[in-house]
């Protein structure tokens, strides 16, 4: 049995044409169902739905032989995962925003100092290293334009799909650190072990990847 790890949400919907392609349906719907192990089509592949940001942790340990997830999860982990493939799905943009009225310019001089509100903080560490900016890092999980609405922080680094969000609650985006794609991801040793099931899948999903580019 091979078992691949989804989250619910954008990637689960953006996976599954790659799985058709693939030959694969999934047979059950999670939105309407509570079931976490969903059959598929094939006989000896089933999905587990997780959280996103447990994807990484549920390839490394074994518990899936495989998973999709996004670039940001796997950067913020270090994962050391395998990772054979750009699915090129679940497009995003991982950006700092702030207050439309906040001297963001003025702010990040070099060796100036920024409080920074984000889930991805290893990520926010690297960047403003790089620019020569000393950042106090507030770790939020949730509602993080908020954080330069209350005054916890001067900007927020998070991920922006149409920046709608951003917009309705007067944020800007100033600065584009990196676009972000969901990759598949796999467990090396799950790969040694059931290797022609597992590279027949890998390579389905890359003839399906390129057939929809």
């Amino acid at each position: 049995m091979i078992t691949l790890a989804l989250s619910k949400g954008r990637i689960f919907d953006d996976s599954l044409p790659l799985l058709r392609a693939a030959g694969i349906e999934v047979l059950d719907d999670p939105e309407k169902s509570r079931k976490l192990i969903l059959a598929t089509s094939r006989p000896d592949l089933r999905v587990v739905m997780v959280r996103a940001s447990d994807v990484p942790t549920y390839v490394r340990h074994g518990g899936a032989d495989l998973g999709v997830a996004g670039l940001d999860v796997l950067l913020e982990t270090d994962d050391g995962l395998y990772r054979p493939l750009d699915l090129g799905i679940a497009r995003c943009r991982m950006s700092v925003a702030t207050r439309e009225d906040f001297d963001y310019a003025a702010a990040v001089k070099q060796g100036s100092r920024i409080r920074v509100a984000t889930k991805y903080t290893r990520m926010a560490r690297q960047h403003f290293a790089a620019k020569g900016v000393h950042v106090d890092l507030i770790k939020l999980y949730g509602s993080m334009e908020l954080a330069p609405l209350t005054g916890l922080a001067d900007a927020i680094v998070d991920m922006v799909s149409t920046g709608s969000t951003l917009k309705a609650n007067h944020l800007v985006e100033v600065e584009r650190i990196m676009d972000i794609t969901a990759r598949l991801v796999v467990n090396p040793a799950s790969l040694k072990l059931k290797r022609e099931p597992i590279r027949a899948l890998i390579d389905a999903f890359e003839a399906a990847v390129a057939a929809a580019r």
